[in-house]
């Protein structure tokens, strides 16, 4: 495989593309080109069958060597407690989004730790999320609430980065940075 990254790459990296784009693999290999430790942070909660079958699925993709954190909720603070060393990647903030609003979290607050967190990292950190916001309006005022606060998020993140990829069909298209 041909490096898509080199040693020298840090700061934040968002990789954005719709479901099953191939966003996850991409990270995944993005990462997997640049040294070890590895951290991933899974965020997603099995509520059904179907959603335990994709989480191992995720799980069946990546080697032993990764290290693996499962948080839900915390992940400002899971970024922070990562090796100083790690190159960090989080899958996904759409998921972390959608279990934010569901709980008893201020979601804005939430947004503002996250970002906080990412700014205090030293290493490389890479994003994945959903680009909820090219697809049919929600019918539910719930489902317009989180569509709009996914697009303000990946926008705060995308600032925030120097490196924004889009995934199509399993394709990367470089929207901000190089790869």
């Amino acid at each position: 495989m041909t490096p898509i990254a080199n040693a020298e790459d840090e700061g934040i990296t968002l990789v954005l593309g719709g479901a099953r784009s191939g966003k996850s693999q991409f990270a995944e290999r993005f990462v997997a080109s640049l040294p070890r430790p590895w951290v991933y942070i899974a965020t997603a909660e099995a509520h059904d069958d179907e959603m335990a079958a994709r989480i191992a699925d995720h799980r069946a993709r990546r080697e032993t060597f990764w290290e693996t954190v499962e948080v839900p909720h915390e992940l400002p603070q899971a970024i922070a407690a990562a090796p100083k060393s790690a190159v960090v990647l989080v899958d996904c903030l759409t998921l972390w989004l959608s279990n934010i609003m569901h709980g008893p979290f201020d979601v804005d607050r939430s947004m503002d730790q996250l970002e906080e967190a990412l700014h205090r990292r030293e290493n490389a950190t890479v994003l994945v999320s959903n680009e909820v916001g090219l697809g049919l309006v929600p019918e539910t005022p719930l489902g317009r609430a989180f569509r709009d606060a996914q697009g303000r998020l990946n926008q705060r993140i995308a600032a925030a980065a120097s490196r924004v990829v889009f995934v199509v069909a399993g394709q990367p298209l470089i929207v901000k940075g190089s790869t």
